[in-house]
């Protein structure tokens, strides 16, 4: 696969799905549906903006809820593949199990973001679902982040961020638990707060709409050059860092998500087509490269 710098509006959006033994079954389908379903051009059904790949353990892998799902890669494969893909996106379900043996998809998680660290010139993006933010936790990449998970886990949570932080000597996540999602390393400068047409918060309802687009095409047509030095400062190397609460707020994720690499307005006809209301997350403050 040719080198990408970022998500191209005429390629498909590479993104590998990384389910673990009795994963939560909803936080895949819901995902999997809404980057499913977003068209580089609505009027073109041919025109998939995501191409989606599965990487298990096995040809099969068990969900929490007993359904089998087949994977296109094991592990090993996706290791080897893994500068493939623009997003890769956690599941949660099952979780204690995988932190105890500090299995897949943990070693797949800090690849990804080493990878991102060592090529900070690729824009890439690492999703949680749920649960699947302890894993995330656990691994060390929420230091200095702001974070969110499953209001039942908070509080485990939380201690995997404090353990993280004694353990690697690193900087406090802020966890916040009332969000439906939480971006970190967003792609444009703030600016005024007030003003900014990217920044999404609570009180979104009330900003004034913006038709720009979110992804990387917008930000090179604007005529603004990317600053690798400056991402590479950002922590992750600019790995955009996204965790959700529960599993119906992962499809708000993933609009989110469908609204910076392909625009906001595909991501709200996908709403509109599954019969969804987008609930918007939390945009940290930050600085795009």
């Amino acid at each position: 696969m040719a080198h990408k710098t970022s998500a191209v509006a005429d390629e498909p959006i590479e993104v590998l799905f990384a389910l673990h033994n009795k994963f939560d079954l909803l936080d895949f389908a819901g995902p999997l549906e809404v980057l499913n379903t977003a068209l580089h051009d609505p009027k073109d059904p041919t025109s998939k903006a995501f191409e989606i790949t599965i990487a298990a353990g096995e040809p099969q892998v068990l969900s929490d809820q007993g359904v089998l799902i087949g994977s296109q890669c094991t592990w090993k494969e996706a290791h080897e593949r893994l500068n493939d893909f623009d997003v890769v996106v956690v599941v949660g379900g099952n979780a204690d199990p995988i932190l105890q043996a500090k299995a897949e998809p943990m070693d797949l998680i800090k690849a990804y973001s080493e990878l991102q660290k060592n090529d900070p010139s690729r824009e890439r993006t690492l999703l949680s679902i749920c649960t699947g933010s302890l894993f995330l936790a656990e691994a060390g990449l929420l230091s200095g982040l702001s974070a969110t998970t499953h209001p039942d886990y908070i509080t485990k949570f939380e201690n995997l961020c404090s353990h993280a932080v004694v353990r690697d000597l690193g900087e406090h996540t802020d966890v916040i638990e009332d969000a439906r999602y939480v971006v970190n390393n967003l792609r444009f400068e703030l600016g005024d707060e007030d003003e900014n047409p990217y920044i999404r918060r609570k009180s979104d309802a009330t900003r004034r709409p913006s038709n720009a687009r979110k992804g990387s095409i917008s930000f090179k047509s604007a005529g603004r050059r990317e600053s690798i030095a400056r991402r590479a400062a950002m922590r992750l190397g600019g790995l955009r860092v996204i965790t959700s609460g529960g599993v119906a707020a992962g499809m708000d994720a993933a609009l989110y998500v469908v609204s910076i690499l392909v625009s906001e307005e595909t991501a709200n006809e996908v709403a509109r087509s599954l019969q969804l209301t987008w609930t918007k997350g939390v945009v940290v403050d930050g600085l795009d490269v």
